[in-house]
């Protein structure tokens, strides 16, 4: 069993603009209307962005998605892969704050979870895909 990835200090507003503005770059560039969320590693709010003509549902989904991911400290697509699964993977619907959608990453800097980032308001894989390239955007 490998050791889960530590916690480190919170993201920065700082770091959690450029992980948006990088997100967001993601967005335009393949003209997806999203919202954009950021938690720290405690699972609080840090920017919320939402973009024009989003639905305003996705401002929940967003924010579910990054503390997914913070919490538990792995991609929030894994939950959606358990549950896709069946089973005992059904489980995982009873648990609270555990939002199985695919779209919420960790960031991690230095080999620690700084924080989250989730997007929603495309398809779940399109969501991935623009929280992917902002988490990566505090990566040397």
């Amino acid at each position: 069993m490998s050791t889960p990835t530590p916690y480190g200090s919170p993201i920065t507003l700082e770091q959690a603009k450029k992980v948006v503005a990088t997100a967001e770059a993601e967005a335009f560039s393949n003209g997806w209307p999203v919202v954009i969320a950021i938690v720290d590693s405690g699972g609080n709010l840090v920017l919320l962005h939402r973009l024009d003509n989003t639905q305003l549902a996705s401002v929940e989904i967003a924010q579910a998605k990054a503390r997914t991911a913070n919490n538990f400290r792995g991609p929030s697509k894994n939950f959606e892969d358990s549950v896709a699964g069946g089973g005992v993977g059904l489980r995982l619907l009873a648990m609270p704050g555990l939002a199985p959608l695919e779209g919420g990453i960790p960031i991690i800097v230095n080999g620690q979870v700084i924080g989250a980032i989730g997007v929603s308001g495309v398809q779940s894989g399109q969501d991935a895909q623009i929280a992917q390239a902002g988490a990566e955007a505090l990566t040397p």
